[in-house]
């Protein structure tokens, strides 16, 4: 018995040590508001709230722009939030949303707010600033395609994603697939899908983005060359794989088509060039396999096609030796 209660004091002492470790400030207190039901109140507030709970929807939007305009982002949130819930079919209540989004923002909240801004244009499509809220989740998506970490429970930055990212540019071309920031995120959508090693749906990416956006030659002409360059270094780290080289020698050669003025013509002809020497490369390679098992035939066919793909190269040079000593071996027999 004795033991028992020196364990429960023991208990006592502990958990009062705890509380008196904590904040001095208590919880908001739960207050009842008509036509709004239970809500939690901060301590200290109570003076304010014929200010910060205003009677009208408009007045309640003045105190959220009053605080916003202070930086007081916590207390411009909450009255926003506010007059959205209480007077969700007013005048006034899109350019509340915005101000909840906008704070989110400044608070570097970019998940949040993008989701907040999705709501604004959801809920409120006629919105005057609707391109501008497009642009802004825009650039939130890029702010995470540059290596800004998702928040873990929306409070720990902890994670990128570039999957996370793509479906942020994805909701932005659905909100606008004809704005400002349009081409430009999908664009983006490929450059987090190669960040991801998601080579195929980079392409894809960029083929969209020329295809959808044709009338826009700058936009067209970069979309083409990404799209050569995913190719292109996809076919550095996949040896011997032919088709993946002849993709991008043909994207490369469609750029240089199409753009013929374009300054990146020379480097696009150089790595065209490089690419067909590869592939005399990996020909030649092949050859040497049916060469070392005695089937002639099949190693011809390979240095003959080291020959046709880079005829000034190394390689077709050995091809030239190796075809005539197999034709010089079959005349013996």
């Amino acid at each position: 018995m004795v033991r028992y209660m020196t364990v429960r004091i023991a208990q006592v002492l502990l958990v009062a040590m705890v509380l008196t470790m904590l904040p001095s400030t208590s919880p908001a207190p739960l207050i009842y508001r008509e036509g709004e039901g239970w809500v939690f109140q901060p301590v200290g507030s109570e003076s304010l709230d014929e200010t910060l709970f205003a009677r009208r929807a408009k007045d309640q939007l003045d105190v959220v722009q009053k605080a916003f305009n202070e930086k007081n982002y916590d207390l411009a949130e909450q009255a926003a939030e506010r007059l959205v819930k209480k007077w969700p079919l007013s005048d006034f209540a899109p350019a509340a949303q915005y101000y909840a989004a906008r704070c989110l923002e400044e608070r570097g909240h970019d998940e949040k707010a993008f989701k907040a801004y999705q709501k604004l244009v959801v809920k409120y499509p006629k919105i005057d600033n609707y391109q501008e809220i497009l642009k802004r989740q825009y650039e939130i998506a890029t702010r995470f395609l540059n290596g800004k970490k998702f928040r873990l429970f929306g409070l720990f930055p902890l994670y990128r994603s570039m999957e996370k990212t793509v479906r942020m540019y994805e909701q932005v071309i659905k909100n606008g697939p004809y704005s400002e920031v349009a081409p430009d995120a999908q664009m983006n959508i490929g450059t987090a899908n190669e960040k991801r090693d998601d080579f195929v749906a980079a392409v894809k990416a960029y083929e969209t983005a020329a295809t959808t956006h044709f009338d826009r030659k700058e936009v067209a002409a970069d979309a083409k060359f990404k799209a050569a360059e995913t190719y292109y270094e996809q076919a550095k780290s996949a040896e011997y794989d032919q088709g993946i080289s002849k993709k991008a020698i043909d994207h490369y050669q469609d750029f240089i088509a199409l753009h013929p003025d374009d300054p990146r013509v020379d480097s696009c002809r150089e790595k065209v060039e490089n690419l067909r020497t590869e592939q005399a490369r990996g020909a030649v390679a092949i050859a040497g396999f049916y060469e070392r098992n005695k089937e002639w035939n099949g190693a011809l066919i390979y240095y003959n096609e080291a020959l046709v793909k880079a005829p000034n190269s190394i390689y077709a040079q050995k091809a030239k030796e190796k075809i005539s000593e197999i034709k010089a071996r079959q005349e013996k027999k």
